[in-house]
């Protein structure tokens, strides 16, 4: 029960722009249960808004490991990958 309600909270920050304050939510949830999947995507979605890529490649990786067929996880690890690259790119590493 009261991982639903921090779940729904962070829903809630995330519609409200407030993305440092959602993964402090999931990142709550997930002390509760780490086998909903969901909070891993929902948190890499607020990583990747606050540019943190390899955090956001991290919690998608986890979610792979154990689910290889989700599709939010490997789109929003796609995203994070380009992310990771750019940033190389813009500070001339290759």
């Amino acid at each position: 029960e009261k991982f639903k309600t921090l779940k729904n909270e962070g829903n809630d920050f995330v519609k409200k722009g407030k993305y440092e304050e959602a993964i402090n939510k999931y990142s709550e949830c997930m002390k509760l249960n780490t086998k909903e999947y969901t909070i891993y995507t929902n948190r890499a979605l607020c990583y990747l808004k606050l540019f943190k890529y390899e955090e956001a490649k991290q919690d998608c990786d986890h979610v792979l490991q154990i689910e290889d067929s989700n599709i939010k996880a490997f789109y929003r690890r796609a995203l994070a990958h380009k992310g990771l690259q750019v940033r190389k790119a813009e500070h001339g590493m290759y």
